[in-house]
């Protein structure tokens, strides 16, 4: 049986470095140490082959580790995409727009004041805002023939919007253009639904105080 020089012995040992001690190395928390059986090399050259081996271990097992799910040493703390923005309630309340409507609607805003006066008289068949289940209120979306529960929501720029649960000003919600309590004109955010809709005016259909 052959026996094995100090340096083969080293050799072997470097391949087979454990996971556990390189994850122990890389995360500063002991200081590289290789056992050499009852010989101790006391070579310089041998010293920095050894320590050689360890750096090409490690950067081996580091690199496989951007391909495997194994935890981060990093300390730091996990920080929220800045893309997340905290919802904002709208400054108009759900049973303040419930109710019947006049509906018309214009695109040129000098025929604002006409177009009012044509909503009004709509009444005689008008467009119902029902209350939703969930807090919101039931409209249409636009070119859909089913009316759904639709969220009120507001926005950093204070604007606010009606449409489905989600970012205000998406592209199904509709912007309020303003609301007086008795007169609510809102717009598609859509750019072809605006085109096509117009500047929606709902007149509330109740006797005027």
């Amino acid at each position: 049986m052959l026996r094995q020089t100090t340096s083969e012995r080293e050799g072997h040992l470097l391949d087979v470095i454990a996971p556990t001690a390189v994850l122990r190395l890389a995360a500063g928390r002991v200081r590289p140490r290789i056992v050499r059986g009852n010989a101790m090399v006391r070579s310089r050259n041998a010293r920095a082959v050894a320590n050689l081996g360890i750096a090409c271990a490690l950067t081996i097992f580091l690199g496989a580790c951007g391909s495997t799910n194994l935890p981060s040493f990093s300390s730091s703390p996990s920080v929220a995409p800045e893309s997340v923005v905290p919802e904002v309630p709208a400054s108009i309340r759900p049973d303040e727009i419930v109710g019947r409507w006049g509906l018309a609607s214009f695109q040129n805003p000098s025929d604002r004041a006409r177009t009012e006066v044509a909503a009004r008289a709509q009444c005689k068949q008008p467009y119902v805002i029902g209350a939703g289940s969930s807090g919101g209120v039931i409209m249409h979306l636009a070119d859909q023939a089913t009316p759904l529960e639709l969220r009120l929501k507001g926005s950093p720029s204070g604007k606010n919007y009606i449409g489905p649960p989600g970012p205000a000003g998406a592209e199904q919600d509709r912007e309020v253009v303003s609301f007086d309590g008795r007169v609510l004109i809102t717009r598609f955010i859509e750019k072809d639904a605006a085109t096509r809709y117009g500047n929606m005016v709902y007149d509330r259909c109740a006797p005027r105080a």
